[in-house]
């Protein structure tokens, strides 16, 4: 038998400050990686060079963002790459659900 304990977290107003900025800033990286994603996935449609986006390929564009975008550099890279990588591992299932003929989502 295992044991575990749970911790509740009481955060200072300068800890809550930090933690709403990096959630706020994760968030939009997200829904900025989710919708390019998708825009692609409409163009995908069009008799253009079908080329997908990769999650390495987002990776490595994270420091040209960082460099344009004012809250990206105040969180921690790893923390972004794995926001994208959790951005991909959602398209894969999506895309694995209608593949088996499954309800996506």
């Amino acid at each position: 038998m295992m044991k575990s304990y749970k911790f509740r977290l009481e955060p200072n107003k300068e800890q809550r400050v930090t933690l709403k900025a990096t959630l706020d800033t994760c968030r939009h990286l997200y829904n900025n990686a989710l919708a390019s994603r998708k825009l692609q996935a409409e163009l995908y449609r069009l008799p253009m060079t079908r080329q997908w986006i990769t999650v390495e390929n987002q990776i490595k564009a994270l420091p040209g963002q960082k460099e344009t975008n004012e809250y990206l550099p105040l969180v921690h890279s790893q923390v972004l790459q794995d926001v994208l990588r959790r951005v991909n591992k959602s398209f894969k299932n999506f895309f694995r659900h209608l593949k088996n003929h499954e309800k996506p989502g």
